[in-house]
């Protein structure tokens, strides 16, 4: 049975009908002219109560405030009788910008030519230079991906590949590198079919929602719907509200005014949408060779394939009919229903039944006839059959190396189908869906706003999420911004000034300078929406800019650091960890975007011929320039996540992943140090460090620490690193001369022959070393 390919003319004609369904959203999101007004909340909860653009403090030490944050920061010192830290030093400080910019460290060039820059606007010209270049929005690509639970396959037990899902990666990328506003962002993600159905980028968005771990296999469609709108419901309160909604789902909130009945109103704005995943992309580089390599494995497995239809096709109906019959009883009744007699909920069920149904879902009937110990259940002719599709199944997996790995030629979004009637929401007695009460319509959380939602029903769609998203990014919305700007805070200085960074209720935290965040927030949205003027003034503060030096008086005088009188270190994430040790070897691919890739796993992993209905486990990628992309690009695989990376705690793509978990594990220190991929690293920045430092072995040493610390060594260090040296080559030369040693030697090496090749080997050592230690994994 074939997919029903997806009416995409819709979008074109809808183009003129929704042309105006946002324009009060075309002009800049700060505008002042027509502003609904703020209201004031039901509830006490400072969360709820309307951002107001507060008074600048006044300050003593007037001459350390660079920007207006610094006044709010150095208000709480000075009630404390706490005194700032002084600046960090350039080294450290281009290190930690770029690390948290780029999510890479600089290169020796780079922070040469910004510590030698006299310039009065030399702070300046280094952070508009990280916020112009590419790797910007790949960093703050990645954040956002951990808030969107992305991934390239489904999760559960079949774990399938999703490989339209780099295009909504790639649309992340961008709408960060070209400052998109973040309200517009927002409502591309939660509404952009309905707002921009012409729009293909808008379309893209969509995948947000999309992003839901699913179970192909489910056999209650009903209520696969409902866990569908659910984690959609619950993933918008915590990213963009920065609420626990999911606590009402069972039960009125125990912290927050926040009802069942506020909980499924709210989940009814999603009641309409549907996974499709076979929209036709533009035609492209990517897609013409895409399409170019299917038509090789489609020629070369023609014959096979044709053999299997034709024994599935002596018995379709009777096989499909057999899956249908699976189904649990209220699927099975919208399932058997006429198409003319179809309920919304039962467009619904359909149209899913569609997306998991092929001839490869078929062949469960001749296998549970064939294989069956029941003689009433048992046929011999189906067993025979059966016998021969398995069979042919073999014959197929031959050929998936010649099947397209990575990507497709199509695009996978949200959407209404084109109607804009939607299945009813009720609320759910204990949550259970077989238990509705009563039916709720679209509305907002009434303990936040008593503001209706104005929705305008579209030929195409309900109207109801453009309705939402207006909402959610009116400058009147509490939370929205004050939400976003405590992220970029976090991201910053490792806390947000609310901590609890995706609960902004009772059972969340207070926030430790809430006028600084009503500063941030108010100025964010009268900016435009504009991610980077928000962390260009961050980084651009002094309290970005001070030391991360330990200072016993103001540990004692506040020994968490909330007030920032001491700029926190951070471990870093784990693809700082893996593109940084890229970047030190000289092996980083710069590419941006594009399908994505699978380097090498560690020989000790054996996937064999594991596999997920015929998509294999891992597919190491051909292309070696693939192997050395950043982490940001790595398939994410649900049930099977690149080893180097789970090692320092990359996010679950589960669920909504809200803050990075930063534990010390002797895994951590074994991952790097016993690593071949880690080793083969070392060996190259060996090499590199060779090539561009002579062959002085002092000059050797500086050139490897401002590789990978951006600062020369102290004398001290440099002592300690020679007796390295020294001790490892003694080591090495007995254990080759015993024939119990390989002596390791640097990669890449130019025009240069090794004279020693052990003491060069105990150099290799020596790197390898030096790259495990703590200086390198975190910045300061």
């Amino acid at each position: 049975m074939k997919k029903k390919i997806y009416p995409a003319v819709l979008w074109s004609l809808a183009v003129a009908m929704a042309g105006n369904a946002l324009a009060a959203d075309e002009k800049p999101a700060g505008a002042k002219a027509d502003a609904p007004q703020a209201t004031q909340s039901k509830s006490k909860l400072w969360s709820y109560q309307p951002v107001k653009a507060p008074v600048i403090p006044t300050v003593k030490q007037q001459d350390w405030v660079r920007t207006p944050i610094d006044a709010f920061i150095l208000q709480k010192l000075e009630e404390k009788d706490i005194k700032p830290s002084e600046d960090a030093n350039r080294e450290a400080f281009i290190r930690r910008a770029t690390l948290d910019v780029w999510g890479v460290i600089p290169t020796p060039e780079e922070v040469d030519a910004f510590v030698n820059d006299s310039s009065d606007n030399a702070y300046e010209k280094l952070v508009d230079r990280l916020l112009a270049s590419p790797k910007y929005g790949e960093r703050q690509g990645r954040k956002w991906l951990d808030l969107a639970r992305y991934a390239d396959s489904t999760g559960f037990q079949n774990d399938n590949d999703r490989l339209n899902m780099w295009r909504y990666r790639d649309y992340v990328i961008h709408a960060f590198n070209q400052d998109k506003p973040y309200s517009r962002f927002i409502q591309e993600q939660l509404a952009g079919d309905e707002l921009w159905p012409g729009d293909e980028q808008a379309l893209i968005a969509t995948g947000f929602m999309a992003q839901f771990p699913d179970n192909s296999n489910s056999r209650d469609l009903v209520q696969r719907k409902y866990q569908i709108t659910t984690d959609i419901t619950d993933t918008v309160g915590k990213v963009v509200l920065g609420q626990s909604l999911e606590c009402a789902r069972c039960h009125n909130h125990k912290f927050d005014k926040i009802s069942q009945k506020d909980y499924y109103s709210l989940q009814s704005f999603f009641a309409n949408i549907n996974a499709v995943d076979n929209i036709p992309a533009k035609k492209g580089e990517i897609e013409r060779n895409y399409e170019q390599q299917l038509a090789k494995w489609e020629a070369a497995t023609k014959d096979i394939r044709a053999k299997q239809k034709a024994i599935i096709d002596t018995d379709r109906e009777a096989a499909l009919k057999y899956h249908k019959e699976r189904y649990l009883t209220d699927s099975r009744e919208a399932i058997f229903k006429p198409k003319d007699q179809w309920t919304p909920l039962d467009r619904w069920v359909n149209h899913r039944l569609a997306n998991v149904t092929d001839d490869r879902s078929l062949t469960a009937y001749f296998k549970e006839k064939g294989e069956s110990s029941d003689p009433a259940t048992y046929s011999k002719d189906l067993a025979d059959k059966w016998a021969e599709l398995d069979k042919l199944n073999k014959q197929l997996r031959k050929f998936n190396d010649l099947r397209p790995a990575t990507t497709s030629n199509t695009i996978s979004a949200m959407t209404e189908l084109g109607y804009s009637d939607a299945p009813p929401t009720y609320v759910l007695a204990g949550g259970d869906h077989e238990k509705p009460l009563e039916e709720v319509q679209p509305a907002f959380p009434a303990a936040i706003t008593d503001e209706k939602p104005d929705i305008k029903p579209l030929s195409f769609s309900s109207g109801r999420r453009s309705a939402l998203v207006k909402w959610l990014t009116s400058p009147t919305n509490p939370l929205t911004a004050r939400v976003y700007v405590n992220r970029v805070w976090d991201q910053y200085f490792g806390h947000g000034i609310v901590t609890t960074v995706s609960d902004f209720g009772k059972a969340g935290q207070k926030p430790t300078h809430p006028e600084l965040l009503d500063y941030l927030a108010d100025k964010f949205v009268k900016d435009g929406w504009s991610v980077k003027k928000l962390h260009r003034e961050i980084l651009l503060s002094s309290v970005y800019r001070q030391s991360s030096d330990h200072r016993e008086e103001a540990h004692k005088a506040d020994p968490d650091n909330k007030l920032l009188a001491v700029f926190p270190r951070q471990r870093l994430e784990a693809e700082q960890v893996r593109d940084s040790l890229l970047a030190a070897s000289g092996k980083l691919e710069e590419k941006v975007g594009g399908p994505s890739v699978y380097p090498p796993l560690p020989k000790v992993i054996k996937t064999g011929e594991a596999n997920f209905n015929g998509d294999p486990a891992w597919k190491t990628s051909k292309d070696e320039h693939d192997h050395n992309r950043r982490s940001l690009y790595v398939f994410t695989r649900r049930s099977l996540p690149y080893p180097i990376l789970d090692s320092f705690n990359m996010a679950s793509p589960q669920d909504a992943h809200s803050k990075r978990e930063v534990t010390t594990t002797p895994l951590q220190a074994l991952t790097l140090f016993n690593s071949e991929v880690v080793f083969d690293w070392s060996k190259s920045l060996a090499g590199r460090v060779i090539n561009e430092a002579g062959d002085d072995e002092s000059d050797q040493l500086d050139r490897l620490y401002e590789i990978l610390f951006a600062r020369e060594p102290e004398s001290s260090e440099k002592d300690a690193l020679q007796a390295f040296l020294d001790e490892q080559e003694k080591v090495i030369r007995e254990k080759a001369l015993k024939g119990k040693f390989e002596v390791n030697v640097p990669i890449g090496v130019q025009d240069k022959p090794l004279t020693d090749p052990v003491r060069t080997a105990a150099f290799v050592d020596l790197v390898h070393s030096v790259v495990n230690s703590n200086e390198f994994i975190y910045r300061f």
